[in-house]
């Protein structure tokens, strides 16, 4: 049985950095395309940053120059590196593992998830 889950979130103020971190018991990252989401209270569930299995990364415009997504393949942790911090990035992540299908930043396409892990950014 898969188990994913998600560590890092935390309150930071506005410019600060935080990374989060994702651990998946029963799946071997380096084998499948691991990616991070967010949702914000009464907003859709965004896709994030994804990296797959060969190695290949993208982002939403939204994080592009400020989130680097990685992955440690011989620990199986998924990172996700957050730099210069807004409010408006306020919101739960949540690790997806397992896509499958090629609609990378689209949650239907993910198999399994984490609880998420709460990031605040006060101005």
């Amino acid at each position: 049985q898969v188990q994913v889950v998600e560590s890092g979130g935390s309150l930071v103020q506005a410019g600060g950095s935080l990374r989060l971190s994702c651990t998946a018991s029963g799946l071997p990252f380096h084998d499948y395309t691991m990616a991070w989401f967010r949702q914000a209270p009464g907003k859709k569930r965004e896709g994030v940053a994804h990296i797959n299995a060969a190695g290949s990364l993208n982002y939403a415009d939204s994080v592009k120059g400020r989130f680097t997504i990685s992955q440690d393949n011989a620990k199986n942790i998924l990172y996700l590196q957050m730099n210069s911090l807004n409010p408006e990035d306020t919101a739960m992540y949540y690790c997806a593992a397992h896509a499958t299908r090629p609609y990378y930043l689209d949650p239907a396409s993910y198999t399994y998830w984490g609880q998420g892990t709460q990031v605040t950014v006060s101005s």
